[in-house]
């Protein structure tokens, strides 16, 4: 009898084990139904008209997260035939009120410091990766003023003594890497570009010192920095998750890299270099304080991290793009031939303005691949919106996307057929990019406000990336350069190209994208 008891005990504790298990999800069930139809009721009874439209969703706090994320431009793009420019949609249980078009662009991106920040948005991401007291780290005057040190480090004399450092980056990567041995073979160029992009900007912009340190282990320093940009990190910076771990544990070994470099180039003999580090090693700010080291290292970090994944991705889809179109290339090849000499000899900075369908590549590719697809910016005070009823409240984040712009047929026929000759005088490709902008100090010198370009791949306003002109001087010679030494095709003769990732911040090729590369007879 005892061991009968006993089965019957534990068959009736199982049973009421099981039996609370289907309380708790069936109380469970009752409580995300009543959430979903709670959600649904106030999105159909209490439409304010004087904000912008919703977009409709079922789950409250997750509400179109997951297809925004898997698809940014479709996202925008469906939503505006629904319901115009301006709409509204839930991102991780906040309201993030969209502003499309040139309007939009205007609105949100030249918007004034009392009405919109984009501190306030970002520095949960780019201060634990670039450190304190720079960037979104600091009052927005002293980022001003850091981005004039900067600028003066981007000179046409120091884009002169950069061009034959990158084109022997690249040569001397190519000769070196176990991907290109021999005639012809395959590669995942994605991978190929990243380390070219890292190994061309921290030479060019920092000097060698910085350079010989791009060893693999600083190698995955850097890979470590950028797993801090996932996007979870707008929620759990703070967390002590693995990638925050090594995000933090990177940032201090990489500053204090930087910090000794700064401190080996003052004891030494003083020679003046071109690179930004030494500008800013001469530089004070206005109240006359001496740019600490540990700044001037932060910046070093953001100079690098902050280039490097738009040069990265860009330059990985203009190689996937010739690999899709062998024609474009050889035209390339051609075009650097009749230009510059059979012989090709070494490039220089002038040669670059010589080169038109080298430059309408790129900004093909910047126009269909714009690195950020989504610019953010808190509101700080209720924005009217001129030519409607809505006024957006400070409970709003406002999102930009000018990638959006770039792909209206309005602007651009046929939008989503890459043809770098659209950008040919007289072809007809490109529509209303000839405004003339209007130009605004912001402390930092003139730059074009961006009011009314259609073609904005660089942003605009007073966060408008200062390293516009050095991106295009560094993919345009490391494209002339891969161009001189390779034909590239796809595997399959297709001239389709890879998908988009959208999981980052950045419009990054899908991983891996694989290309044929074939040497040049004279390479």
């Amino acid at each position: 009898m005892g061991l009968m008891e006993a089965i019957t005990d534990r068959l009736a504790e199982q049973v009421s084990q099981r039996g609370i298990g289907i309380v708790v999800a069936a109380g469970f069930a009752a409580f995300l139904t009543l959430a979903v139809v709670l959600n649904v009721l106030n999105q159909i009874l209490f439409k304010n008209p004087n904000e912008p439209p919703v977009v409709f969703h079922w789950f409250p706090i997750l509400g179109s997260t997951i297809t925004y994320g898997m698809d940014p431009y479709k996202f925008f793009f469906a939503n505006r035939a629904k319901y115009g420019d301006c709409f509204t949609f839930i991102l991780l249980g906040k309201k993030t009120t969209v502003y499309l078009g040139r309007q939009g662009n205007d609105f949100i991106l030249n918007g004034k410091l009392k009405d919109v920040n984009a501190e306030e948005i970002y520095t949960v991401l780019t201060t634990p990766v670039f450190g304190r007291d720079v960037v979104y780290d600091c009052q927005n005057s002293k980022l001003m003023e850091q981005k004039k040190f900067m600028k003066i480090g981007l000179t046409t004399e120091a884009f002169r003594s950069y061009v034959p450092i990158m084109q022997d980056e690249v040569e001397t990567f190519m000769k070196r890497s176990s991907d290109f041995k021999g005639q012809r073979g395959t590669v995942n160029i994605c991978a190929v570009m990243a380390e070219i992009t890292i190994y061309t900007a921290s030479h060019s912009l920092q000097g060698k010192e910085v350079r010989d340190r791009f060893d693999s282990e600083f190698a995955s320093l850097y890979h470590d920095l950028d797993m801090g940009f996932s996007p979870i990190n707008f929620m759990l910076h703070w967390a002590p998750l693995p990638h925050n771990r090594a995000r933090d544990h990177a940032q201090r070994t990489v500053a204090k890299t930087y910090m000794d470099i700064i401190e080996q180039r003052r004891a030494g003999p003083g020679a003046e270099k071109l690179d930004i580090m030494w500008q800013l090693m001469q530089s004070s700010y206005k109240d006359g304080t001496p740019v600490p080291d540990r700044e001037i290292a932060h910046m070093m970090i953001a100079l690098l991290m902050a280039g490097q994944h738009s040069s990265s991705s860009s330059i990985s889809w203009i190689m996937l793009r010739l690999a899709a179109r062998p024609d474009i290339m050889e035209e390339l090849y051609q075009e650097q031939l009749r230009v510059l000499g059979s012989d090709l000899p070494p490039l220089k900075y002038e040669d670059l303005a010589k080169l038109p369908l080298h430059q309408n590549v790129l900004k093909e590719v910047l126009r269909l691949h714009t690195p950020i697809h989504s610019i953010m910016r808190k509101v700080k005070t209720p924005m009217p919106v001129a030519g409607t009823k809505y006024v957006i409240p400070t409970s709003h984040v406002l999102m930009a996307s000018p990638g959006c712009t770039s792909r209206d047929a309005e602007f651009f026929p046929n939008p989503l057929l890459w043809n770098p000759h659209r950008w040919d005088e007289g072809s007809g490709g490109v529509i209303g990019n000839e405004i003339e902008e209007e130009k605004f100090d912001y402390g930092y010198g003139l730059i074009s406000k961006g009011a009314s370009s259609p073609y904005l791949p660089f942003g605009a306003g007073r966060h408008r990336c200062i390293g516009e002109q050095f991106a295009n001087v560094q993919l345009i010679t490391i494209m002339a350069t891969m161009v001189r030494m390779f034909k590239l095709r796809n595997p399959d003769g297709s001239q389709d190209v890879v998908g988009t990732d959208y999981a980052s911040l950045f419009t990054r090729p899908l991983a891996p994208a694989i290309i044929e590369w074939e040497r040049r007879e004279k390479a």
